[in-house]
This record gives C-alpha cells, sequence and structure tokens, in this order.
C-alpha cells in the first residue's frame, strides 16, 4: 500500500545549466538521498537552485547517489512544491508530468508515502473490485514496501545470481503475518498482488513458511532455483527484460514457461510495464 512520492525534482546548477534529482531515501528532515543525472554537475559542495529553495551536495554514497541537504527548509517541504511524479522513462510526455498522473500513478489504496516508483500490479484494481472480491470471500490485507531506485537497475552481469539488489524499506503489521499464517494453516491460497508484495513476504518468511511481522527492510533477491515459502498465486505485469522482476517471476513459475507466455503476450498486443496488462501465475 505505499504511496508515490513526488520524487522528481528539477533543478539548476550555478551556471544556469539543469539538473536532475530524484530522491529515494529520507536521512533526517533535512537530507535525502537521491540518483542526479547529470551526475558531473554534482559533486560534493555543488549547490542548487530549485525555485526559490537552496540545496546542496554533501556527500556520495560508495554505490553512487548523493546526499543532498537542504539549506532553507525541510526536503519534504521541496517535495511538496516542486516534486514531479517519478514516471517511467518509457512514459513520454509532451510536457511535465500533469496533476493527474499524481492520481493515476497510484493504486486506489496507497497510503504511506515512500515509493519511486508504483507497485504496478496494484493498478489494475478498483475500489469495487476489491468489494467485490471481498464479497466472495478474498481476505485482503495490507503491507508496505516502498519501491527504490534499483527497481529501474537493468542486470548487467553474465549470471543474473551476480546482480545486487538494494535492500527496501518494509513494514508488515501483526494483522497481516496473522492473517497470512492463519491462512496457511488452513489450507488456503496465499495470493500476492505484485513482485513488491512477494518479496516482502518471502524476506519476512522462517524456514517453515511462517510470516513475522517486520519493520525493516527486505533485502531478499529472488533469483531461479529459490524455494518459495509463502506466496502460492502471483498477480503482476509484464516486466522489462533484464529486471530483477522478471527473474522472479522466472523464478516463480519456470523460465520456459514464462518466455512462452511473454511471447504469447508480445503477438497479441499485450501492453507491457506500468501501465500494462497483467498476468496471473496460479
Amino acid at each position: 500500500d505505499s504511496r508515490v512520492i513526488p520524487a522528481r525534482v528539477q533543478a539548476r546548477d550555478a551556471g544556469g545549466r539543469a539538473v536532475e534529482l530524484l530522491f529515494f531515501e529520507r536521512e533526517d528532515d533535512r537530507r535525502w538521498r537521491a540518483l542526479v543525472r547529470p551526475g558531473r554537475r554534482c559533486r560534493v559542495g555543488a549547490e542548487l537552485v530549485v525555485g526559490q529553495a537552496q540545496v546542496r551536495v554533501v556527500g556520495v554514497a560508495a554505490d553512487g547517489p548523493r546526499v543532498v541537504e537542504r539549506l532553507d527548509g525541510t526536503i519534504e517541504e521541496l517535495l511538496a512544491a516542486h516534486g514531479l511524479p517519478p514516471l517511467p522513462p518509457y512514459i513520454r510526455r509532451f510536457s511535465a508530468p500533469t496533476a493527474e498522473d499524481r492520481e493515476r500513478y497510484q493504486t486506489v489504496y496507497a497510503r504511506p508515502p515512500g515509493s519511486v516508483a508504483a507497485p504496478t500490479a496494484g493498478l489494475h484494481f478498483t475500489q469495487s473490485l476489491l468489494e467485490g472480491l471481498g464479497a466472495r470471500g478474498v481476505e485482503i490485507h495490507a503491507l508496505t514496501l516502498h519501491v527504490g531506485p534499483g527497481t529501474f537497475r537493468p542486470i548487467k552481469t553474465p549470471h543474473v545470481e551476480n546482480h545486487t539488489l538494494p535492500r527496501e524499506r518494509v513494514s508488515i503489521p501483526p494483522a497481516t503475518a496473522d492473517a497470512v499464517n492463519r491462512a496457511r494453516a488452513e489450507g488456503r491460497r496465499v495470493i500476492a498482488v505484485g513482485t513488491t508484495t512477494t518479496r516482502a513476504l518471502e524476506s519476512a518468511a522462517e524456514a517453515d513458511g511462517r510470516v513475522r511481522p517486520v519493520e525493516g527492510a527486505a533485502g531478499l533477491y529472488i533469483t531461479p532455483g529459490y524455494g518459495f515459502r509463502v506466496v502460492d498465486a502471483l498477480l503482476t505485469n509484464f516486466h522489462l527484460p533484464r529486471s530483477s522482476l522478471l527473474v522472479l517471476v522466472a523464478a516463480f513459475a519456470g523460465r520456459e514457461l514464462i518466455l512462452k507466455a511473454y511471447a504469447h503476450a508480445v503477438r497479441a498486443g499485450y501492453r507491457f510495464y506500468s501501465y500494462g496488462d497483467a498476468t496471473l501465475i496460479v
């Protein structure tokens, strides 16, 4: 149920040149980690202007993101005033993202802010559909996984297992953990809406498949050969090549079956990615 934040900010450097910031992780009120483009304009000490606000690059993480500090207020206030929805690069606009994008690029059940990409499997649900599922006896429970920029990072290693997938903040409340454990004990299926939900649940699973409540981070990277402990079925969109999301789906359903399904989707003209079609793997 994570809500996408207006994480993308257009700035100017001291020479008036454009710089793009993608804020994704809070350190404190004034400091956040951010991806920057172009990086050469964002060395440590560089000062940038966003509207009338000023920010400074105060650090560089080992994996490349900058630590950006606001000099005259909080980063959250900066995002509220100047942030844009972080639409994926394949969603092209002739102008900046609109106010409509702020709401359309959210699930209907989005609550705590923190993601830099929508958990897109949830975009298929309307409130009436959720109510209809509940009327048929389907239990619906929420957890939170804040989608980080690692979701955009393509796999470039020769073997998918050697790819590094960053941790993402996760919250699984006791009520949700109890509901999942009760369903498994009663022989009912656990159907995950999205790879985000799958990663969260499997990261919180004990050896016997019981899910524990979590307030922390999900660090599990699921690749073929992984033995799923919790999730019985998965609703998910069609994913980009060379993505960790596609690797997770192949681990769940089998590489050959997924490639066959994707080949059919291409032939039939299915829509891929964020606003695309869904696949239900049972």
